[in-house]
Parts: C-alpha cells; sequence; structure tokens
C-alpha cells in the first residue's frame, strides 16, 4: 500500500528521497500512554555537499506503530492514516531542503499541546506554532486555539466561534497567561475549544511570562453573546 501511495507523489517532490520503507517497529511515545510515532524523516549524513543537492533523508513509516493505534480505534482508517504520515515526512524532507523549519515548530507545538492537556509544563505561546486557520486561530491536531492577548484578566470574554457569539466568565484565581477550554458551543470542533489568554506583547507582558509561573488553565461553560 505505501509503495502504491508513494506512486502518488509528484516526482520532485522526492528528490533527495534516499528511500521510503516500512518498518515492522512500534515507535511508542516515552512518555505518554496510547501515544505513537507512526513515521519518521531521517537525514542521512552528506558527504561534502552542504547545499539544496547534498540534502538526503530516508522515510520510515512504522507498522508496528499503526498496529497499535489501530487497536484503540475501531474506526481507524489505514490509508488515510499512511498517506497522511507519508506526506508529513517527505514535508519535512522539502523543508529541511528549502531551509524552512514551519514543521519542526509544528511538531513541537504539537508535543507541548501534550503536556497542557496533561496538565504538565508548557510554552504559554506554542499554540502560535500551530497551523494558523483564521486571524488569531490556531489549529493543532483536532484542537483549536483562539488566540487573546489580554493586560489583565476581564470580567467576561467575548469571542466568536462558527458564526455565533460567546462570552465566558474566567473562574476565581485566573491570571495570565491562561488557557480556557470552552464547553457548550454549538458545532464543537473535533477536539478542544481553547481561549488562549497570553500577556500583551511587550515589556510589560514579557515580564508577567517570566514571572507567572506555569499557565492557568481551567474548563468554563460559553454563553450565548446578548443580541
Amino acid at each position: 500500500m505505501v509503495e502504491r501511495l508513494a506512486r502518488e507523489v509528484p516526482a520532485e517532490f522526492l528528490d533527495g528521497v534516499g528511500s521510503i520503507e516500512v518498518s515492522r517497529k512500534s515507535l511508542p511515545h516515552p512518555v505518554r500512554a496510547d501515544v505513537f510515532t507512526l513515521g519518521e524523516c531521517i537525514p542521512l549524513p552528506a558527504e561534502g555537499d552542504t547545499g539544496i543537492e547534498g540534502i538526503q533523508s530516508r522515510t520510515v513509516l512504522y507498522h508496528g506503530s499503526f498496529v497499535e493505534l489501530a487497536s484503540l480505534d475501531d474506526d481507524f482508517d489505514w490509508r488515510r492514516e499512511a498517506w497522511e504520515t507519508l506526506t508529513h515526512e517527505l514535508r519535512h524532507h522539502l523543508e529541511w531542503r528549502a531551509r524552512a523549519p514551519d514543521l519542526e515548530e509544528f511538531d513541537w507545538a504539537a508535543e507541548q499541546n501534550f503536556a497542557r492537556a496533561d496538565e504538565e509544563e508548557f510554552d504559554p505561546s506554542f499554540h502560535l506554532s500551530g497551523e494558523a486557520v483564521a486571524d488569531g486561530v490556531y489549529r493543532i491536531d483536532d484542537d483549536f486555539f483562539l488566540d487573546l492577548p489580554f493586560r489583565s484578566i476581564p470580567e467576561t470574554i467575548p469571542f466568536q466561534w462558527h458564526g455565533r457569539a460567546y462570552t465566558v466568565a474566567p473562574p476565581a484565581g485566573a491570571r495570565l497567561p491562561a488557557f480556557l477550554t470552552v464547553s457548550d458551543v454549538a458545532d464543537p470542533p473535533p477536539g478542544d475549544l481553547i481561549l488562549a489568554l497570553r500577556p500583551r506583547p511587550g515589556l510589560l507582558g514579557l515580564l508577567m511570562r517570566r514571572s507567572s509561573g506555569p499557565p492557568f488553565q481551567a474548563v468554563v461553560p460559553a454563553r450565548p453573546a446578548a443580541g
């Protein structure tokens, strides 16, 4: 199946790809249960040539990881997941050749999002490295983040989702930076909808970010905005 999928990729996207392989191994996350790496783009040592043509890599898909995740999801789509993994790793290769770090930043943001979900320490601006899907809206996997800079926590926070206006009331003790997971919206995203409240850019915001400790987190219900 992977060989067939690779033949669907335009040839110019495969320049410098030494091989596309399927390994029997699984690659579990070192910390998080039920998280497995499906594929990797592995750079190959360059011999003398440091230009674009000298950047080579091999792409590996881990069949064992697919098996593990399929056992957790009755609706696991092998072909779709294989295609997404293959093109994801080929994009890594293309960005290395173009000296563009966007995908590596996204992968870092995804790791930070795991930490947020597990209530571990994380960078309070990580969502800005996600996929920008609208003005001030970022997506990381199935989670959507509404980026909202403030000087301080307001009593109510207005926001829009899917064409509808809502407000939320931050809980007592909320402080910047804060990540408020919103419930009770119509047509919610497949994952979490999060209001990412961060200090406004500037010296005050920088000082608050350095001194405020771990980001505040809470789940808050949304209410339809008046009118």
